[in-house]
């Protein structure tokens, strides 16, 4: 990226210079590799530039134009080949990256060194870069230059070696296959002993030291500037420290030694906080910068861009003139060979790459002699760090900036900075060369652009060298400046409307008008001619009054803009100019019109007389009757109004004074105001000069108080007089609704509350009788009207409001409050008179409720009506669980009294409390802010108030932020709408998405906003984990700016670069008017293909879509609509006078009508002649033909036709059961999950458990003795068995014993595979109470077994079966290991999933006979039959159990023993199973009317047909909807005993005379009785009918998916707890496999499926009654088999391929293998990457587990059994004891004898 932003500083520095001698149109060229472009050079002849990028050389003209190009890459290379390729073994297809492009003019060739074949370089022709003229990869690593390191950057630079011949030196850092020369000469011709491109120069120090690996050298730039070759690189101080430095080094070119080496270190910013170069440039600046940096003319800057180690996201520019570096080297060099290598007596020289330490600079020389050193002097040289260069940063960028380039314009240097990101700035801020976009001065100055400036006289935003005149004084204004020609002033400054005159424009900044320049005044609708005047004043004639635009109404003013016009079109500058209108000054205030026209700025006088203002010299009758400007004290007027509080309601007296009332004696005057609408009353006269007014009864309740202004009028003339009287209008009873509010108010106002009015009236007002003082009355007690919050925790500490009427008047007034009898702390600081009091509640022991009292000043008090309730919230769970890091996710909380307090009350840790407070608690997540995520679901943490803290334990987890990949398209249009498609991954996360559009107006700093949210919500396939589907925004601007593009996921924000918004589309009008459906539509313009393909685009002729078949940047090519469209609005359609519609396209939200046409159907004259003619006889033909063919086919049809019909008609059927059965069933299921959520889950102890799992798929089952505990021992020796069976338990404690007694039984051929299960069974109940013994042991087993598949068998293999007694513990090891996590994680999902495949199959038919049913994920287990049934409810009775009845769902195709076991489901659902009665220990009795009938599965009334007898069912009973039964057990009288006993007897011979089916019968059965009366036809019609009903399946896999993801998930999820056991048994597969080089990771992950979803999860799935106390039937076990298998399907490797004949159980879950199969591989992926669990953890944790359960389990038994196989195979175990010397060494042998002595008398050696 950084070399591609290089290319473009390179063509923006080109193209600038080339503008300079072209036209003003030069745009910025282009050219777009294939591959990253690494490096770029020019040809300072010929002008071509050569790119050299990853894999190809490209060769352009100067206008960038390809000339030719040749390949590179990609090479068969290996990164330790050494040239020729031929002779390397490994090799691969290798991308070669250019590392190093120079041109060599004085032979024409081109110097190209890539990364392929250790950097071995080649020369091109500069004329044709195709022909090769020189490369040699057999010269061996003396040719190697360049670094096949893609991290490694390498410069280089053109020399020549003592004038012979011309040479490059190159720069190059450190690589681990490359040489450790720094910097290397190399030859360009063969001369002497040298070949091309080999180092001539072996002796220098640079080239040859050993520390160079540990300098990280990074090389950025290489330069000549007089007879010095530079090179500018990175590196590190001494070769300890790691942060780097920047340096500059130096030597002559005509050192071939390098004697001359020095280096400076160079630091940038302050305390050189940009320490590590990027890119630099070495130009000339312009005079301006020049002289600001005191540098002589034509002098050289290195300009650098540098950033930090620490921080690589800020980035600054420096400067370095180059003239500093030499003298700075200089004194470096003279400190050494003359000064000890001292400056001002501090040590300024160091030796780098070199461990010497005693004093190097020691010679006493002058520099002048030895300016580029010698071999008797040190070197290299290098700077302290005291005596670096220091540069202050110019600027600064966020960003890593990776490109500089300079260019000088108008003697000011321009800097243009490239960014990692792609991006390029000039430091002014504007993209290169805008002047021309910009149509007038303002916006051309405020690009600040120092190429631009503003061209006076044009009238245009140009270059200084465009502009004509530019020379001429303020001919050009330089953008920078920020000045245009303006308008200062006008003389006269204004002017009447009535009038008309000169006007003199004062323009200070006026260009020099030349003889031939005019100038104009432009008024609008008025122009007149210019002249300027000697001063530079341009003199204009204003309009006639006429002309004048009207005074706005609102204002006394009309502002007219004066634009100054030259040559007619160049508008120079303009201003407002303002004509007054006196006669508008009085609408500012009617009130007082005189003041008002006196007063204005205009110089208006007022005529008292005729109430008018006019201009200044309109009236000339008498000064006595004119007030003149500025003299508003002469206007007559009333003012001082006496009372200024008049309360509503009574009527009062209002004097008042006039003044300058001198012309009106005699007069009457007459006085109102709005709110005495049109009332006005005469102002009566008083004494002097002072008037009264009798008042008004007023009225008025919208506030407390309001002013009124009084106008006064001339009765007479009926004209306004100067009126202030301005009074306060107040209500007593407004804002004091109870007494105490009333007693506040402030005296003035004299307020009382009036006890038989109950209201606050004006004292005059209140009627109350007697003498009694209206002030004194006291004030009813306070009233409690409302409690906020009306809950508070039992720890109390939170404020609640009580609001109400008469509490107090002061916040001292308080005395006392109590909630629920305890007290309640005051918050004074939050009284509110009257209304409101604030207390904090205390604590209380526990819930209870009770009344809130408040008692007032003088014992007053006031009780609630209402309760105030003390509650322990109880949060309980969380949702969602898991979101981004960088938050927003909206979490809901969710519990019991979760609305204690209020929303202010509560905080919760994890965020804001936001949206939602009440029985859920709605929060918006912060970011998590450390660095790395936690592992484990955080605690979400609640604080009521102050003391209450409520914490839900792993509640939440956060997730890495989604990851944003890519977008498409990259661009849209201003008018937006176009779908922009983001990928990505972990957008499941997201809640909300928003895209975000920004533009930044640089020069004003505005910023643009335009939020869109994204509506993947409502569509599900636009929102996926990995896809997002927005519709770019719409952006309205008036100018081309740059705008950024966001996108918001949640909290995460990420840039979407690039995403360019382009101007709409210009559309030319329609030429062509009509057109008809062979036509084709042609629409141009401009812009189309910017942001827009002939796919997304849409046209419309009327109301009908046409294609558009292709998009053009300038044309469009529609095919015409096929049908005849109309018009597309009812305007247009009553539109009669013309067939005319308009035709729109559509992109995006963006409409353009560009024209009408009329549509014109063909002419179809012509086939009105070729029918008759051609196609009649033909289709005669045809005709007759099939007329024949029809004949002898009509029986055929009408058969095909009928069994088509009878097809569609079952298809429809299916089709319709189905989407109505779905529909109910997940309504169902929902309720009943609802339902198990309160309910408790029956889990087996964990004896019961491990019985089960151990002992119940052995040979005996539940009968074994393992399970019963039972052994069969006499009471005489039982005390000798069980010392004997405790010996034993010791010898087995035996490692050594226990191996040899395991490798016996295996040896041994009739030890068969369910021997060996149960042995491992017993062995693992023996050694429970020592599981780390046990665990030992297994590993032992494992690595010999393992070594035996790893060596002689599959790897794959291993662990598939139990095969082994290793495989049997490992399976029973995990079953111990995983018993917690399974009750705490995954026991629940999977009892979900349990019951809901067992609800699920109920709620439809199930055979008992043949066990199939309805529903059923099973295809050989489903009902092939379509069973008519009806659901009803039974009330059942339980016999001695009260009177209750319940209801209970059953089928009526149910069989009574179905119903039975439907009853006792539900009756006794809160008990476990095992404590359930069975369905043979009940009867079941109907009682439809007085006598009962006891119903069976088989009786004297079952049906019967043939050979066959139905069994019974409740629709064979006829038992209805809502029907009573009872339920009673066996036994309870000697009648019922004798009936179930007859009924018993009778169903026996039942069942032994006759055939029994449910119902269906057995398809042989019927294949036969078919095949007597049916055709083959009508089998195989039966057959394809049976297969219909495979859509079952479909139903109720989708009703269960949710289920069956749930259990999935619990068990695959390793961002959950996993057991450590799992973690610890991983780890030893990976260890293991490690060790053995035919280990792969296939196998590795076979492995860990073999010994774990494989040997437990998949047995655990298939038998729920391990777990829980449940009963499995066959049917649920069909189903759940399906499911098994699909677990093992995803923890498989192989790919399933899947076809049309691939088994229905196999096809119903393959589109959800691929999901299923990356949650295994992300759940090992995920256990890999957990901390390790240490042996210690694991023994503590086995210990535990031995501890806890051990005594529960049957040990003597196992010891009982387990010696049963030690007696069976005695001898062999003897043999192999006496074999092995460890055994020997314990006398395991004679341990072994006694025990069997003991137990059985066994005769031995002893």
């Amino acid at each position: 990226m950084a070399s591609w932003v290089s290319l473009l500083l390179f063509l923006i520095c080109h193209s600038v210079s080339q503008a300079e001698e072209g036209s003003s149109s030069t745009s910025i060229l282009e050219f777009n590799s294939e591959t990253l472009i690494n490096n770029v050079v020019q040809d300072p002849h010929t002008g071509r530039v050569y790119l050299g990028a990853v894999n190809t050389i490209f060769q352009l003209g100067s206008d960038l134009r390809l000339q030719a190009r040749t390949e590179t890459g990609p090479k068969e290379d290996a990164r330790t080949c050494t040239p020729p390729v031929s002779a390397c073994q490994d090799t691969k297809l290798m991308a070669n990256h250019n590392k190093l492009l120079l041109v060599h003019p004085s032979n024409g060739s081109l110097i190209v060194c890539g990364s392929r074949y250790r950097g071995i370089c080649s020369l091109l022709n500069l004329s044709n870069v195709e022909q090769q003229l020189y490369y040699s990869d057999i010269k061996g690593e003396k040719t190697y230059v360049a670094s096949i390191e893609d991290n490694v950057n390498v410069v280089g630079v053109m020399a020549n070696y003592s004038k012979a011949f011309s040479v490059f030196l190159v720069g190059k850092g450190y690589g681990s296959l490359d040489s450790t020369k720094l910097i290397s000469t190399r030859i360009l011709q063969d001369y002497r002993d040298w070949v091309v491109f080999e180092s001539i120069i072996e002796a220098s120090t640079v080239q040859t030291t050993p520390f160079v690996p540990k300098y990280l050298h990074d090389f950025r730039h290489a330069f000549k500037e007089d007879g010095f070759v530079y090179f500018l690189f990175s590196r590190t101080l001494d070769g300890e420290d790691t942060k780097n430095l920047t340096f500059v080094s130096r030597l002559c070119e005509q050192d071939p030694h390098y004697y001359s080496h020095t280096e400076l270190q160079l630091n940038c910013g302050t305390n050189n906080q940009f320490n590590k170069v990027q890119a630099a440039h070495v130009a000339s600046p312009g005079k301006e910068l020049a002289r600001t940096m005191t540098l002589a003319w034509g002098s050289k800057v290195l300009f650098v861009v540098a950033s930090s180690d620490d921080d690589d996201s800020i980035s600054a520019l420096c400067m370095y003139p180059l003239n500093s570096i030499n003298e700075r080297m200089v004194d470096i060099i003279t400190a050494c060979y003359s000064d000890s290598g001292k400056i001002s007596g501090y040590p300024a020289v160091d030796i780098p790459y070199s461990s010497k330490t005693e004093e190097f600079c020691a010679a006493k020389i002058s520099v002048l002699n030895f300016k580029c050193g010698g071999d008797f002097l040190p070197s290299p040289l290098a700077s302290k760090p005291r005596f670096a260069l220091k540069a202050a940063e110019v600027l600064t960028r966020n960003g890593l900036l990776t490109s500089v380039g300079v260019a000088v314009e108008n003697d000011h240097t321009i800097a243009f900075l490239g960014n990692s990101q792609g991006e390029v700035w000039k430091i002014t801020k504007v993209p290169v060369q805008t002047c021309l976009q910009k149509k007038d001065c303002q916006s051309c100055v405020e690009l600040r652009d120092p190429y631009c400036g503003w061209c006076v006289l044009e009238g245009r935003c140009t270059r200084r060298l465009e502009c004509r005149r530019a020379e001429e004084k303020n001919g050009w204004l330089w953008s920078p400046r920020q000045q245009c020609v303006k308008i200062v002033s006008f003389f006269p400054p204004n002017l009447s409307c009535k009038k008309t005159g000169k006007v003199k424009i004062n323009i200070p900044s006026l260009p020099s008008i030349g003889m031939f320049d005019h100038l104009q005044c432009d008024f609008g609708s008025f122009r007149s001619e210019g002249k300027r005047s000697d001063s530079g004043q341009v003199s204009c004639d204003l309009p006639q009054p006429p002309l004048i635009p009207q005074t706005p109404e609102d204002q006394d003013f009309v502002a007219v803009p004066i634009k100054v016009f030259v040559n007619e079109t160049v508008a120079l500058a303009a201003r407002e100019f303002k004509f007054y209108n006196c006669a508008a000054t009085v609408r500012k205030s009617e009130n007082t019109p005189c003041m008002s026209c006196v007063a204005s700025p205009w110089g208006c006088q007022w005529n008292m007389l005729n109430h008018t203002c006019s201009d200044i010299d309109d009236d000339a009758h008498s000064v006595h009757i004119v007030i003149l400007s500025l003299m508003g004290s002469r206007c007559p007027q009333f003012e001082n109004p006496d009372p200024v509080l008049i309360p509503v309601g009574y009527k009062t007296q209002i004097s008042f004074e006039g003044i300058n009332l001198d012309l009106y004696q005699g007069r009457v005057f007459t006085i109102g105001t709005e709110l005495m609408k049109t009332t006005e009353e005469e102002v009566n006269f008083g004494e002097g000069q002072f008037y009264t007014f009798s008042g008004f009864n007023f009225s008025y309740d919208k506030s407390p108080e309001t002013n009124v202004l009084f106008y006064v009028k001339d009765k007479e003339s009926g004209m306004k007089m100067d009126s202030t009287l301005n009074v306060t209008l107040y209500n007593c009873s407004m804002g004091r609704e109870d007494c105490s509010l009333c007693k506040n108010a402030d005296p003035k106002y004299r307020c009382v509350w009036c006890s038989t009015q109950k209201a606050c009236v004006y004292e005059k007002l209140c009627s109350q009788q007697g003498t009694e003082d209206l002030y004194a009355t006291e004030c009813p007690n306070p009233e409690i009207t409302d409690i906020i919050p009306r809950f508070g925790p039992l720890l109390g500490g939170i404020f609640i409001t009580i609001r109400g009427s008469n509490l107090g008047i002061q916040k001292e007034d308080i005395k006392s409050i109590t909630v629920v009898g305890e007290p309640c702390i005051h918050q004074q600081e939050k009284y509110s008179v009257s209304t409101s009091v604030v207390c904090e509640i205390g604590k209380v022991g526990k819930s209870q409720w009770g009344q809130v009292e408040v008692e007032v000043n003088g014992g007053k008090r006031g009780t609630s009506s209402m309760f105030f309730t003390y509650n322990d919230p109880m949060p309980d769970s969380v949702t969602p669980a898991r979101g981004p890091k960088a938050g927003g996710t909206l979490i809901t909380i969710s519990g019991k009294f979760l609305d204690t307090g209020s929303k202010e009350d509560v905080q919760v840790t994890v965020g804001g409390v936001e949206e939602h407070f009440g029985v859920k608690v709605t929060c918006r997540m912060g970011e998590y802010r450390a660095d790395k995520l936690p592992f484990n679901l955080l605690p979400v943490t609640m604080k009521y108030g102050k003391s209450t803290i409520k914490v839900i334990q792993n509640a939440f987890q956060f997730l890495e932020n989604p990851v944003v990949l890519d977008h498409y398209p990259k661009g849209s249009f201003h008018c937006g709408g176009r779908n922009i498609l983001l990928t990505g991954s972990g957008f499941d996360l997201i809640q909300k998405a928003v895209m975000r559009v920004q533009g930044d107006n640089l020069s004003a700093f505005e910023v643009f906003i335009f939020v869109f949210i994204s509506i993947h919500f409502t569509i599900a396939h636009e929102k996926n984990d990995t896809a997002i589907q927005f519709r770019s925004p719409t952006v309205n601007v008036s100018q081309s700016q740059p705008f950024r593009t966001y996108v918001h996921l949640d909290n995460y924000v990420k840039e979407l670069k690039p995403f360019e918004y382009h101007p709409d589309p210009f559309f030319n009008e329609l030429t062509k008017k009509v057109i008809t459906e062979t036509s084709i539509i042609i629409v141009t313009g401009r812009g189309f293909s910017k942001a827009m393909t002939a796919k997304e685009a849409q046209a419309f002729v009327g109301d009908v879509q046409c294609l558009v078949n292709t998009l053009q940047d300038d044309k469009l090519f529609l095919d015409p609509p096929s049908t005849q469209p109309r018009a597309r609005s009812r305007r247009h359609r009553r539109d009669t006078r013309s067939q005319l519609l308009e035709l729109m396209i559509k992109f995006g939200k963006g409409e353009w009508v560009v024209g009408s046409v009329e549509y014109e159907k063909k002419n179809d004259l012509s086939l009105y002649i070729i029918i008759p003619a051609v196609i009649v006889p033909m289709l005669l033909i045809i005709i007759i033909s099939v007329y024949c063919y029809r004949r002898k086919s009509q029986q055929a049809e009408r058969e095909y036709e009928k069994v088509k019909h009878q097809l569609e008609n079952l298809e429809e059927s299916v089709r319709d059961r189905c989407k109505k059965e779905f529909t109910d069933l997940m309504i169902e299921m929902e309720d009943h999950t609802n339902d198990l959520s309160e309910g408790r889950i029956p889990f087996l102890d964990y004896k019961t458990y491990t019985d089960r799992v151990f002992f119940l798929p052995s040979k005996d089952g539940a009968n074994d003795v393992m399970i019963t505990g039972k052994l069969d021992i006499p009471e005489a020796r039982r005390a000798t068995v069980t010392q004997a069976l405790n010996q034993f338990s010791n010898l087995l404690n035996s490692k050594t014993f226990l191996i040899n007694f395991i490798r016996t039984l295996e040896r041994s051929h009739d030890f068969n595979a369910r021997a060996k299960v149960y042995f491992a069974s017993l062995l693992t109940v023996a050694l429970h109470g020592k599981l780390e013994y046990y665990t030992d042991i297994m590993r032992t087993l494992l690595l010999e077994l393992m070594e035996e598949y790893v060596h002689s068998k599959n790897p794959k293999l291993m662990l598939r079966r139990s095969e082994t007694v290793v495989e049997r513990m490992l399976c029973n090891w995990m079953s111990i290991c995983l018993y917690q996590f399974l009750k705490d994680s995954a026991g629940e999902p999977l009892y979900k999933l349990f019951r809901a495949i067992k609800h699920q199959i109920e709620k439809g038919p199930v055979d008992a006979r043949v066990k199939k049913a309805k529903y059923t994920l099973n295809d050989t287990g489903l009902l092939g039959d379509d069973v008519e049934y009806s659901i009803l409810t039974l009330q059942v009775l339980v016999q001695g159990e009260g009177p209750d009845v319940t209801p209970v769902k059953v089928l009526n195709c149910d069989t009574i023993s179905q119903v039975k076991e439907k009853i006792i489901e539900q009756v006794y659902r809160n008990l476990p199973y095992s404590l359930r009665p069975k369905v043979d220990s009940v009867i079941l009795e109907w009682r439809p009317g007085s006598t009962g009938q006891i119903l069976s599965d088989l009786d004297l009334t079952s049906q019967k047909e043939g050979r066959w007898r139905r069994i019974n069912t409740l629709a064979h009973y006829n038992v209805r909807d809502n029907a009573t039964l009872v339920l009673s057990k066996v036994l309870h009288t000697q009648q019922n005993y004798d009936q179930n006993q007859e009924n018993h007897e009778e169903r026996n011979a039942l069942l032994e005379d006759d055939k029994v089916f449910h119902l269906v019968r057995p398809a042989d059965e019927l294949d036969e009785i078919k095949s007597k009366r049916g055709s083959i036809k009508d089998k195989s019609m039966t057959k394809a009918i049976t297969e219909i009903y495979l859509t079952r399946l479909l139903s109720v896999k989708g009703t269960l998916q949710q289920f069956v993801d749930d259990f999935f998930r619990s068990v695959l999820c390793s961002g959950a707890v996993v057991p450590p056991a799992v973690k610890y048994f991983f780890d030893f597969l990976d260890e293991q496999a490690l060790k053995h080089n035919n280990v792969d990771e296939e196998t590795i992950h076979i492995w860990k499926t073999n010994s774990l979803p494989l040997r437990f999860w998949v047995n655990i799935l298939k038998n729920p009654h391990f777990t829980f106390d449940v009963h499995v039937t066959e049917v649920v076990d069909a189903s759940l088999s399906v499911i098994a298998q699909t677990f093992m399907d995803a923890c498989t490797k192989s790919e399933h391929k899947l076809s049309r004949d691939s088994p229905s159980n196999k096809l119903l879950y393959a589109k959800e293998i691929s999901t299923y199969k990356k949650m295994v591989d992300d759940y090992y992926k995920g256990i890999r990457q957990m901390v390790p669990v240490s042996d210690q953890d694991m023994n503590t944790h086995l210990a535990e587990v031995s501890r806890s359960h051990t005594d529960k389990l049957n040990t003597q038994v196992a010891l009982h059994q387990l010696y049963q196989y030690a007696s069976k195979y005695y001898d062999g175990i003897i043999e192999s004891l006496d074999e092995d010397p460890a055994a020997q060494s314990k006398q395991l042998t004679l341990r072994l004898q006694q025990i069997a002595a003991a137990l059985e008398n066994k005769v031995t050696d002893l």
